[in-house]
């Protein structure tokens, strides 16, 4: 018996094979939101066209051909929602929004009304939720087509550089099939690097946009804890969680901010945010934003015993051309508390907290408890211990460890601030990880190469691969930009750190080196599709 799943996933292939155009004239691998939208204006295309094109690369690489396995769940409706842009576009001869008839990958653990949101569980692969998140309502007021849902390790926990997931199974980097996307949000890095969408929605609680942005030659931005809106997205820890753009350029990335950044009354985080959002983040792109920026270069978190000697050549050539744009570098920055300071912990206390309130807000979740989902045994064997300890754990206001991590994150901000201010710095870069990607095998045996030893240890390096870390104790914005490749044809990121709300500067500092290195190339294991006869 089918399930409708896999019935979705076949009737839309069949759909799109038996198409008389399955390719549109109009070229989407690695185009851009302006170059659609130009198009869409002229009649060059519309956005049925763009979309089915789209699909098109989805059916042939997804799961099949190289096996990309990026996507969850594929919308059904998505060519129904492009004809209507096409019909708004011809009625009023104006765009409908800034992402009009832009197909978007939405990580699987954000609600997309009409679509399954599994998070990853397969106990909730068939959960349809009843309205769309806040983020994905500005996504469709914005004329963004939701195309697919992506996959992700389950529940974001553990992504380390690989997606674990009974639901999806791992997806493949396609600049290199045999190694990792990265995690957690590694569904929507993969897929966006393919070109099975134009822009993409991921999920950041300690690295999961900015490190498979790194590893599939992407830009993925972590806001500031409370720029863009959480309602609607399983959370993994909610004084670290945010949603983030994925996108395959500075510019885009800051349009989708421009979209997702806003208050509302359903995060109370957000409120934070008042006074602080742009007007525009892409007015501020400039691509002699470098010229005398003074830039920290943050050595004490990719210690030489750590981090791939290619991943330190490549950060060397790096650090020239940011001199080469213009910026003054500080090399000898220095965090003096960092060497100390423990990690401040990801909670079983704070998750329980944090996901019993989710599942309240859902009516008919299944499995709907902490409790009920460990209980399941429907778990990756990779998460079941961290399940047991969350349903096992105490109130969330009585827990020492969670208590002490709240000091142990305002210690970092306070030791950070300190820092900046007295080397008089506007951000810090370097690496976004510190090793290759790792091979792809079977999730159910292999740790994560990011695994902390213990969860107290102190200093920058305890959690070897990931230098995302900082960036999320902080709660602080930080991004990753392509700068190069480290051989197998993997791809490498530049981590650009600001201080809270300092997204504009990053943004700028970003699409100023991009504009000068242009790291950013296709895949060849997904190449264009041959025309249609």
């Amino acid at each position: 018996m089918r399930t409708p799943r896999l019935a979705n996933w076949l009737c839309l292939a069949a759909a799109i094979l038996l198409s008389a155009s399955a390719r549109a004239a109009f070229p989407v691998e690695e185009t851009s939101v302006a170059a659609v939208q130009a198009a869409y204006l002229s009649g060059k295309t519309t956005a049925v066209e763009v979309t089915r094109a789209h699909l098109a690369r989805i059916t042939a690489y997804d799961k099949q051909g190289p096996l990309i396995n990026a996507l969850v769940t594929v919308n059904g409706q998505a060519l129904e929602e492009a004809a209507a842009l096409d019909a708004q576009l011809k009625r009023s001869g104006r765009l409908s929004g800034p992402l009009h008839g832009i197909p978007v990958l939405v990580k699987d653990n954000i609600d997309v009304l009409g679509l399954p949101m599994s998070s990853g569980f397969q106990g909730w692969k068939n959960f349809y939720p009843a309205s769309d998140a806040t983020l994905v309502r500005k996504l469709r007021a914005a004329g963004a087509i939701i195309i697919a849902k992506a996959s992700l390790s389950e529940f974001a926990r553990g992504g380390g550089d690989n997606i674990n997931s009974v639901v999806a199974g791992f997806a493949r980097n396609p600049y290199n099939t045999a190694y990792a996307t990265g995690g957690s949000s590694g569904g929507t890095g993969a897929g966006l690097a393919s070109s099975f969408a134009i822009l993409g929605i991921g999920t950041d609680t300690g690295g999961s946009v900015r490190m498979p942005a790194a590893h599939n030659a992407l830009v993925g931005l972590r806001p500031t804890v409370g720029l863009v809106s959480r309602s609607g997205m399983v959370p993994l820890n909610s004084v670290r969680d945010t949603a983030g753009p994925m996108a395959r350029s500075v510019y885009e990335a800051a349009l989708l901010l421009d979209v997702l950044a806003g208050v509302d009354a359903q995060d109370p985080a957000t409120a934070r945010a008042q006074g602080h959002i742009a007007a525009s983040y892409t007015k501020g792109l400039k691509a002699d934003a470098l010229k005398g920026a003074r830039l920290g270069v943050l050595r004490q978190v990719f210690t030489p015993d750590k981090t791939d000697p290619r991943v330190l050549a490549n950060f060397q050539r790096t650090l020239a051309e940011l001199r080469a744009a213009g910026a003054v570098l500080v090399e000898d920055f220095q965090v003096p508390e960092l060497d100390t300071l423990p990690r401040a912990p990801q909670t079983a206390a704070r998750f329980k907290d944090d996901l019993t309130q989710f599942i309240a807000r859902h009516p008919g979740i299944p499995y709907p408890s902490v409790q009920a989902i460990a209980e399941s045994r429907l778990l990756h064997p990779l998460h079941q211990a961290g399940f047991d300890q969350a349903a096992a754990a105490r109130p969330v206001k009585e827990d020492p460890e969670t208590i002490e991590g709240l000091k142990t994150e305002q210690a970092y901000r306070e030791a950070f601030t300190r820092a900046m201010d007295a080397a008089k710095v506007d951000a810090l870069v370097f690496p976004t990880w510190a090793q290759l990607p790792a091979i792809n095998g079977d999730r159910n045996t292999q740790l994560m190469v990011a695994e902390p030893r213990t969860g107290t240890q102190a200093g920058p390096t305890a959690l070897g691969s990931s230098l995302t870390f900082v960036g999320s104790t902080l709660q602080w914005p930080a991004l990753s930009v392509p700068n190069g490749y480290l051989g197998e044809g993997l791809p490498a990121g530049l981590q650009i750190l600001g201080r809270a709300w300092d997204e504009a500067r990053i943004l700028a500092y970003a699409y100023a080196y991009e504009q000068a290195t242009h790291y950013r190339r296709a895949p060849a294991s997904v190449p264009p599709l041959p025309a249609s006869p």
